[in-house]
This record gives C-alpha cells, structure tokens and sequence, in this order.
C-alpha cells in the first residue's frame, strides 16, 4: 500500500485528500477507499492513474494523480 494524493473538487484552493492505492508498477496506482460525504475527488476510488512526486507549499512532499489510466 501506497499514499498518494487526489485533488478535491469545488474547494475554492488547492486541497488534496490523502488515499490509500495499491502500486500496478511504472508509475500506475489504483486508488483504494471511499470519497467521504460531501467530497467530490479528481479521480474516484477503483480507478487506475498515473502519478507523480509533488511538492507541496508547506515543503512536503509526495505522489500526486496527475491523470487516468484507461483501460
């Protein structure tokens, strides 16, 4: 298991929400879990993506979807 984060839609700013994913190798995770009531996520749980290391504004750093993996 791996975190990675997925961007929250509709928030105003920039807001990510920590997701458990499970590595499908080169890059590609598959997003585990469930959206909590009231979110909306880039990217839903189930569904394969394409990640990259971020660095955040506060200077953390970690993996960030950046697109779909279509199937």
């Amino acid at each position: 298991m791996t975190q990675v984060y997925v961007a929250l839609l509709g928030e105003g700013t920039a807001v990510w929400r920590p997701v458990q994913a499970r590595s499908l190798g080169d890059g590609v995770y598959e997003l585990l879990g469930a959206m909590d009531l009231g979110e909306e996520w880039e990217f839903k749980p189930g569904q394969s993506v394409f990640c990259e290391q971020h660095v955040f504004p506060s200077g953390q750093s970690g993996l960030v979807a950046r697109r779909p993996i279509e199937a």
